[in-house]
């Protein structure tokens, strides 16, 4: 018999790609959104309101998941401002850790064989000591949404103690695809490359081409995942390619891609990037690697030109 299985936040790149992903092995789905719901059975479903616990528990009494990917987040790119602090922790807290415990206190009352995977984020290392992380790193967030995070993190920790709850964690570092939000540097190089290829743009303005990043392809991510949801017993595990380039490498690959010299057109302004300065992550994969037989299989060149190819599509002169 298919498993069913919901993933919260269905909409964003990650949900995107992992409800494909499951879809192709089989799996029944029922995808939730703001105010949208995608699914593969033939029943009538609304959308829900995560933020409420009565809906949530409703849902999951109802039809009793195997699994569920809880990818809903409030995220920040870099170069965004915040104009109130105090507004963001409150969006950030209520669905990265608040509309999380209503599934997981669901599955304790209604679904005790159900299996959580919480999608958490190399921003709960903030500005580490170290410069590879593993599972076993300090958590120091010096962001709202790194702060967050962590915050979801202990949350699954005390159910998985207290109520033997299943629930997995992925730390996630960068993941990009042509899905990916055009507030976030990787896809905003890949759209202004194309542009200014198709003469749309002249140049392109850039925060700090120096930063390092340990970049992977999302659809390898939600492989990962999957993968951790599978494996017994519930744990922690970083997901994140090993290594990491810089921006400047980033765009000297799309330019070259696209057979352009990037040194022609990208514009450096280090007033754009508003958070605290920070040293590049870079995640240790040993654990999914050994345990798991997980490893990223596009390479960081690969993911760069996939990106381009989709989106000369999108971008006509």
């Amino acid at each position: 018999m298919p498993k069913l299985a919901f993933i919260i936040g269905a909409e964003g790149q990650d949900g995107y790609y992992l409800f494909e992903n499951l879809k192709a092995k089989g799996y029944k789905l029922i995808g939730f959104d703001k105010d949208k719901v995608r699914h593969t059975l033939s029943d009538q479903i609304n959308p829900i309101d995560i933020t409420k616990a009565k809906q949530v528990c409703e849902m999951v009494d109802k039809y009793k998941p195997d699994e569920i990917y809880y990818l809903a987040a409030v995220h920040q790119s870099s170069e965004e401002s915040v104009q109130n602090d105090a507004r963001l922790f409150n969006e950030s807290y209520l669905i990265n850790v608040s509309s999380l415990v209503n599934f997981l206190d669901a599955i304790v009352k209604y679904s005790k064989n159900t299996r959580l995977f919480y999608a958490a984020s190399s921003h709960i290392f903030g500005n580490p000591d170290n410069d590879i992380q593993d599972e076993n790193t300090p958590f120091k967030p010096n962001s709202i949404y790194g702060i967050s995070k962590t915050c979801g993190i202990y949350a699954c920790r005390f159910y998985r103690k207290k109520y033997s709850v299943f629930v997995s964690i992925g730390i996630l570092y960068n993941h990009e695809s042509p899905r990916r939000s055009m507030k976030f540097v990787s896809r905003k190089i890949i759209r202004k490359a194309v542009e200014i290829k198709n003469k749309i743009s002249h140049n392109i303005t850039i925060g700090n081409i120096n930063a390092k990043v340990d970049w992977g392809y999302a659809p390898d991510y939600v492989e990962a995942m999957h993968k951790i949801l599978q494996h017994s017993p519930a744990e922690d595990f970083i997901i994140a390619s090993g290594e990491t380039h810089t921006v400047k490498e980033f765009i000297e690959t799309a330019f070259a891609q696209l057979g352009m010299d990037w040194r022609k057109y990208v514009v450096e302004d280090t007033t754009l990037t508003k958070k605290s300065e920070k040293k590049g992550l870079q995640g240790n994969i040993g654990k999914i690697k050994s345990k798991i037989g997980w490893k990223p299989k596009v390479k960081f060149t690969e993911m760069i030109n996939i990106m381009i190819a989709e989106e000369m599509k999108n971008v006509k002169p």
